[in-house]
């Protein structure tokens, strides 16, 4: 297991490979990388560079690759329809800062049940691997 960190929403899209075509991103392309990515979490911040946490979750939510995948959106600012918006768009968990030891407690069902996903899908393709041989 890895934790890899970025410092925008941007670079955290181009990392999933999810960045705007449009936009001139410098950096390396995720489609020219042969590394495949594997994610079990997502925790942003609301208040980033370039685009809001919020922003970030919908173009997760909308990639048919990273949809199902967890999300965890923190703000020290507590503003009500933020949050409400936030978690109506699919986020899994909205922490306010600072996180509690209590908060951090909350990722555990969302990772395992991300993981089970994982291996329920790798146990299909087994299954119909050894079905076509």
């Amino acid at each position: 297991s890895a934790v890899t960190t970025v410092d925008s929403g941007t670079k955290a899209l181009e990392f999933l490979g999810l960045h705007d075509e449009d936009a001139s991103i410098s950096s390396v392309h995720a489609d020219q990388l042969d590394v495949e990515v594997n994610v079990n979490l997502i925790i942003t911040d609301y208040c980033m560079p370039g685009m809001t946490g919020y922003d970030l979750l919908k173009k997760i939510k909308e990639s048919s690759s990273f949809r199902d995948i967890p999300v965890v959106i923190m703000s020290s600012e507590n503003i009500p329809s933020r949050i409400n918006r936030c978690l109506e768009e699919g986020a899994n968990e909205f922490f306010l800062k600072p996180v509690r030891l209590s908060d951090m407690s909350k990722l555990k069902p969302h990772i395992m049940k991300s993981r089970c996903k994982e291996h329920c899908h790798q146990d299909e393709d087994l299954l119909s691997n050894s079905e076509t041989n």
